[in-house]
């Protein structure tokens, strides 16, 4: 029989630290628990133990901690985000029927110590799992430990020690007898480092032997012999504190450590809770659980098990609500109890475009399916996969199943391919009445559903690309890097890796001696933060920013642009609609959002997204939205003044914080009003105003303050904000959409710092969101209607890209800017000035 034997807290903290802090909509943190199972779970799948047993620490004192009140004094205090976690995690081992030991007086180790002599002694064998190494002195014959590492699990046994360590694994408390611990707070002897440890127990075997030879012992001289001389009651002590006992009051009998059946309905509402789904998942699918993806709803029975009949595609599919899944070129229908999975292309596009209401997961794929055959998706009345997305928009990721555990609905797994197809219609029951009941309707029905046609549309159609105008420039590009890489060289004296963080650190701060402001355990820190600390302290600074500016222009949007053109010379990005928390549009392959266009070396890019042959682009960019969404969402008088009366927002700004007429506002006044404008929505600091426009910490607090001073509502509109979303858990945008902010509730001030920014932050950006996302509607529908030969090809941020031709131009014009101008209504006007050009850059005027 295998017992497997966990110090749980070892575990759990390896847990925590290795994983970014996550939490439920709720503001639970769950990463310690996600971390801790997955750890359990993978060596259970490994091992396949008989028996399992996880050892905790009490918080109060053992019989080390009375005998020596400085042992582990120097221990910090568990954080918060843990130990709010460290109870969910001993109740969920309980509910999966593992075994949880905890002994008054003793430690963990002991615990694990005594589990190890238990097994051993009853012919069994032991595994113990820790990322301690305290426990590789249980060692033995039937013992061995499997010690988790920050890169792997490695297992230690009697050889594998000895080729570490080169004594006996019993050995490893006189080492520490010697050495000491400070993780422990052990002393050992004053001086006695590991080496000069390991020395003394090779050659004495063990302490005893050490100081009962000592005297006569003519090698060990000076200072050395010294130490030992005064060392040796110390050296005592640590050896007691450091020998695991195996004799803590637990239970002798293996059996009682058996897994016992798991109750299977407490898990999953618990894991439901934490909204630890793929945990769920990994459960079921393990069979550690039974029906972990079909939750029971609390005081009801058990849903009855779904079951479905499968039949031939026939006109019976067509008419009335259905469900369907689109993946490839198969579609699969759901009817009622009936389902059918269709690949003949004239069967599936009968289908998709009837007018029958539809209800679905990822319409974005039927639709791009209609589109590049020339036809339209019709009916679609549910998007479960967008509703999802609204209803808690902090979700790594959204699938049927997911969702299914989400909300508590059964999920048949076991029915293969029509598993999603089976639970779609109930699924889009429930969000649809979700929806409802959080005020979601119009955000869902009339703009993120409508949005997925057009983003369809946009895919299919792409933009086009100047191939041979992307590679000149990357020529180009490749020259300007081998010059500056020559610079480089030469002001370093040698050749190097430039790219190597290892390679440039030391050269920056070993043989040119700049100042080195972090080092971390693999070298010097050599981020952008820290090398435009440098900018002034050597010319090789200013060259390495360039060749990373350059080289990352030239790998990810030279070189990635052409490995993504299609064979009709266009690109196709994928627009995401469910990736980011605040409702923003992301992009991929390429990342249209990103390409940078703050040097005019960046803006260049745009001159190789060009119209097809004989067409022109329109382009139109909101002017300062998110500006604008401030005074009107603030109620700024001052600010909504300024907007209304078609003032330079940063001049008048600047005006209001230096107290004076605007006509005398200098270009510097102006640029700081700008950083503090568009900072304030972001909620800026003194510190990283001072950063980005170069002046003191100081001078940078007394903008700020006398900013809030001049927008009084601003500084309101923001606290207020904060308050509700520490009440409620979220921030909400002017057309409803929610984004959780769980940070808020956490004791770490990083964290809540990042919370309230975020706050602030988010019915702003989230309103302009929302906007560009009507005025896409709105755009797409507007120009179908009018049958003009023009298409929205592109957005960017708040700006959108339509290609048309000559002849609707003026008409396609129009109604791009009349759409943007008018998707929102505002106190203060929203402007979108219409361009026109043969390419982007062009158009971009």
């Amino acid at each position: 029989m295998l017992l497997l034997a966990i110090d749980g807290n070892s575990i759990l903290n390896r847990a925590f630290y290795g994983i970014k802090l996550l939490t439920n909509k709720k503001g639970f943190f769950t990463n310690a628990i996600v971390g801790f199972m997955n750890i359990l779970l993978k060596n259970t799948e490994e091992l396949h133990p008989d028996a399992i047993a996880v050892a905790f620490d009490l918080r109060a004192p053992t019989f080390r901690h009375k005998a020596a009140d400085f042992y582990k004094a120097n221990r910090k205090g568990m954080p918060p985000e843990l130990a709010e976690q460290l109870p969910v995690v001993k109740e969920l081992l309980r509910e999966l029927g593992i075994a949880v030991l905890e002994c008054e007086g003793y430690e963990a180790d002991d615990i694990l110590g005594t589990l190890a002599r238990i097994a051993a002694e009853g012919g069994n064998r032991c595994a113990v799992l820790t990322g301690d190494r305290d426990s590789l002195q249980l060692i033995n014959d039937s013992v061995y430990v499997r010690l988790a590492t920050t890169k792997e699990t490695i297992n230690f046994d009697r050889e594998k020690f000895h080729e570490v360590y080169g004594l006996e694994p019993k050995q490893l408390i006189e080492l520490k007898a010697l050495m000491g611990d400070s993780s422990d707070n052990i002393p050992g002897v004053s001086g006695i480092g590991e080496k000069t440890a390991l020395a003394l127990i090779k050659k004495f075997g063990s302490i005893e032997e050490l100081f009962r030879r000592l005297p006569e012992d003519t090698e060990i001289k000076g200072a050395m012999r010294s130490k030992l001389e005064n060392g040796g009651e110390s050296a005592a002590k640590s050896k007691w504190l450091a020998t695991i006992v195996t004799d803590a009051p637990i239970s002798e009998d293996i059996a009682d450590y058996i897994p016992k059946p798991a109750d299977s309905a407490a898990v999953t509402a618990r894991l439901n809770e934490l909204e630890t789904y793929n945990l769920l998942t990994k459960l079921n699918t393990l069979g550690m659980i039974n029906g972990a993806s079909a939750p029971v709803p609390e005081k009801k029975a058990p849903e009855k098990k779904i079951s479905v009949n499968e039949r031939e595609f026939s006109d019976e599919f067509l008419g009335g609500k259905t469900g369907f899944i689109l993946s490839g070129d198969e579609l699969c229908i759901v009817k009622g109890d009936d389902v059918c999975s269709v690949t003949d292309e004239n069967d599936i596009l009968r289908y998709l475009c009837s007018e029958d209401e539809k209800l679905t997961f990822g319409a974005k794929a039927a639709y791009k399916y209609c589109f590049s055959r020339g036809k339209e998706l019709r009916g679609i009345s549910l998007d479960a996969e967008i509703g999802g997305y609204l209803l808690n928009s902090q979700a790594s990721e959204y699938s049927v199943e997911k969702l299914c555990a989400e909300y508590r609905l059964a999920y048949p797994d076991y029915l293969g391919k029509y598993a999603d197809l089976a639970a779609i219609c109930p699924l889009c029951d429930r969000i649809r009445g979700l929806i409802a009941d959080e005020g979601m309707d119009k955000l869902l029905y009339d703009i993120e559903q409508p949005l997925t046609e057009v983003l369809a549309s946009m895919e299919v159609i792409g933009v086009k690309i100047d191939e041979d105008g992307v590679r000149s420039f990357g020529e180009g590009l490749k020259a300007d890097i081998a010059g500056i890489e020559q610079q480089i060289y030469m002001l370093a004296g040698h050749e190097f890796n430039i790219s190597s963080p290892k390679q440039l650190g030391v050269v920056l701060f070993e043989e040119l001696s700049l100042p080195c402001k972090k080092k971390t355990k693999s070298g010097y820190s050599t981020g952008a933060d820290v090398l435009e600390g440098l900018r002034n302290k050597h010319p090789i600074i200013d060259l390495i920013l360039q060749y990373r500016t350059l080289t990352k222009l030239n790998s990810t949007y030279v070189e990635g642009l052409l490995k993504v053109v299609g064979e009709d010379g266009r690109i196709h990005s994928v627009f995401k609609q469910t990736e980011t928390r605040t409702g923003r549009i992301s992009s991929t392959d390429p990342n249209v959002q990103n390409i940078p266009v703050r040097k005019e070396l960046g803006r260049n890019m745009r001159k190789f997204f060009t119209a097809r042959e004989g067409d022109t682009l329109l382009d139109a960019d909101y002017s300062q939205i998110e500006l604008r969404l401030l005074a009107h969402i603030s109620g700024d008088e001052n600010m909504r003044k300024a907007f209304a009366d078609g003032e330079d927002i940063h001049a008048s700004t600047a005006a209001q914080v230096f107290g004076m007429p605007i006509e005398l506002v200098t270009p510097s006044m102006r640029s700081a009003a700008k950083a503090v404008n568009f900072g304030i929505v972001y909620g800026i600091g003194a510190y990283s105003l001072s950063q980005d426009i170069g002046v003191s910490v100081a001078e940078a607090d007394k903008y700020i303050k006398d900013y809030l001073a001049n927008f009084p509502r601003v500084g309101e509109f923001m606290q207020k904000t904060v308050d509700g979303a520490v009440k409620n858990g979220y921030v909400t945008t002017m057309f409803g959409r929610r984004r959780y902010i769980p940070e808020l509730s956490s004791s770490n001030r990083n964290l809540q710092a990042f919370g309230k920014r975020a706050a602030m932050n988010a019915p702003i950006q989230g309103s302009a969101a929302d906007i560009i996302k009507i005025a896409m509607v709105r755009v797409y529908r507007r120009l179908k209607q009018e049958k003009l030969d023009a298409r929205l090809i592109l957005q960017v941020h708040d700006e959108l890209i339509v290609e048309c031709s000559p002849k609707d131009a003026d008409k396609a014009a129009a109604v791009l800017g009349e759409e943007m101008r008018s998707a929102a209504e505002i106190s203060v006007p929203l402007t979108a000035d219409v361009n026109r050009g043969r390419s982007w850059y062009d158009a971009k005027g």
